[in-house]
């Protein structure tokens, strides 16, 4: 059914592609229509280990890059760039699939994953990002975000800026329990409402329509209500329904997944 309710579709979910089809787009750009990410929140740090992908010393080019180990300091500063559509869809360097409407960014020898705060030297501009593949690789940029990240720190309008990035380190977590204890959810998220009672309205609608739970989540930064399915331990069972919302009124459907404490 489609709802007459007025709502901002958020951030469009990412589906995998072929590695013979990755090129077909000659020159990376922005999607011709895009969701909105006026409210779009920093990835949020967290102790992550080290993807099995993606983390190895290689050669490009004659040029040997050597991975920074995670538990140093680090920051940088040079140019970052931002890439999009071309590579939307496609498998990041750990392994992950590459969605441009989320915060994360390519580093050359960053480990895989990573989280770090970018600071735009023209505007003051900041945004914490999740490093999860590799690049840029032009001589003075230092890295690559995706096109979120880059709308949050208005780059896109420039393609490149000045940056300072500086690695967030997250400590380990003393006890070995601390995974069974903060699991990971995963949610479908599907719509965004200004208007608290239409969004009650339609989680109502939709609880039965797809019969599993329906969330709202306030956004920290502004009176938006996020509308979502879940959660869910499963993330196939977020990929179903979200294969399943994409082909109703939701096409722009995406999983995200987030720690939260067992009840």
């Amino acid at each position: 059914m489609i709802f007459s309710l007025c709502f901002t579709l958020l951030l469009a979910g990412c589906s995998t592609t072929s590695t013979s089809e990755r090129y077909q787009i000659k020159d990376d750009r922005a999607p011709d229509s895009s969701p909105t990410l006026d409210h779009l929140e920093d990835a949020q740090p967290r102790y992550e280990t080290k993807s099995l992908a993606g983390n190895v010393n290689y050669k490009l080019n004659g040029q040997h890059y050597t991975i920074l180990p995670t538990d140093q300091p680090f920051t940088q500063e040079g140019l970052a760039s931002w890439y999009g559509k071309k590579f939307h869809g496609h498998q990041t360097s750990n392994g992950e699939i590459y969605d441009m409407y989320s915060m994360t960014a390519a580093h050359k020898t960053l480990p895989l994953p990573s989280y770090v705060k970018v600071t735009n030297k023209n505007n003051g501009k900041t945004a914490i990002v999740r490093v999860n593949d590799r690049g840029p690789f032009h001589e003075g940029r230092i890295i690559d975000l995706s096109m979120a990240a880059a709308t949050k720190l208005d780059v896109i309008g420039h393609g490149t800026a000045p940056v300072s990035i500086e690695l967030i380190q997250m400590p380990k977590p003393d006890t070995a329990e601390w995974h069974s204890a903060n699991p990971r959810w995963f949610f479908v998220q599907l719509a965004a409402f200004s208007d608290l009672s239409k969004a009650q309205a339609a989680a109502q609608k939709l609880k039965a329509e797809f019969n599993t739970d329906v969330e709202l989540k306030k956004a920290t930064s502004a009176a938006i209500y996020r509308l979502r399915l879940g959660p869910f331990l499963d993330s196939q069972k977020a990929e179903q329904l979200r294969d399943q919302a994409r082909t109703s009124q939701f096409p722009e459907a995406f999983v995200v997944s987030e720690l939260r404490e067992l009840n």
